[in-house]
């Protein structure tokens, strides 16, 4: 069992530990909203929890995420090895080979309790078309994430997705997969989707922005306001301070690097 916080919340005191029942439950609500929001089709996505002990609850391979049952997820190690006996409608579920970008992300990230990799669309579009997300001009996603990395391109479901995301996991709690999707992090799973759903809802806006042909960045003093705002909460940890100064000319930073 793990300690959770309130839904949404990701900050505040610890809260009571959640069972793995509960887990359960919450992870099959996550999945629904995944592919009732569309991002997810088909088989595609996975969504684990860390549960403690180097035990981890997954989506398991090959399944629509709108139609799994809490009885139908499984217990793994580190190694991605199913734990425990199998029986009912767990017996002949195989593990997902994605799961291994999760692994890495709890490798790289000890305060990440829950690991969503999604597909959602507008996102991935605009990473085949070349337009990032990491910069300054929605304040929300300064305030949410600092800013949204794109990771290198990695063959789906091979060992190079956990390796496209060193480097960045560490600094960001929400990624995007070049060409093949997301991965968003959290304090629970309801917390790491939340995360998705801004995400998506931020390359939504970066297309029309796109498609108008007239986006404007922040005002240097305005993203510095939102940095300063980061790094008073502890937000603005890892490279963040650096990458903000690359994107958008904010360096310097009061109280930056405090740590995670």
């Amino acid at each position: 069992m793990s300690l959770i916080r309130h839904s949404g919340e990701s900050g505040g005191g610890e809260q009571r530990r959640k069972t793995e029942q509960e887990w359960r439950q919450e992870i099959i609500h996550v999945c629904k909203l995944m592919w009732q929001k569309d991002y997810v089709a088909a088989s595609d996505g996975n969504v684990s929890v860390r549960l403690g002990g180097d035990r981890y609850l997954v989506t398991p391979s090959g399944f629509s995420k709108g139609f799994l049952e809490p009885d139908q997820l499984l217990v793994i190690d580190g190694d991605a090895e199913p734990l425990g006996p199998r029986y009912g409608a767990a017996r002949h579920l195989r593990v997902s080979s994605e799961i291994l970008l999760h692994l890495e992300a709890y490798k790289r990230r000890p305060d990440v309790l829950s690991v969503l990799h999604a597909h959602p669309p507008t996102a991935i579009a605009l990473s085949i078309a070349g337009i990032s997300l990491a910069r300054c001009v929605l304040p929300e996603v300064m305030m949410s994430f600092g800013l949204i990395p794109t990771t290198a391109y990695a063959t789906p479901a091979s060992a190079e997705g956990a390796k496209v995301i060193a480097g960045l996991i560490e600094s960001y709690d929400a990624l995007i997969l070049r060409r093949h999707g997301s991965v968003t992090v959290g304090k629970s799973a309801w917390d790491a989707y939340l995360k998705l759903e801004r995400l998506e809802h931020a390359a939504m806006i970066t297309r029309t922005i796109v498609q108008l042909g007239g986006e404007t960045p922040l005002p240097s003093e305005e993203a510095l306001k939102l940095a300063e705002w980061r790094a008073e909460r502890g937000l603005l940890v890892g490279t963040q301070p650096e990458d903000l100064c690359r994107a958008c000319g904010v360096c310097h930073i009061p109280g930056a690097n405090r740590p995670r």
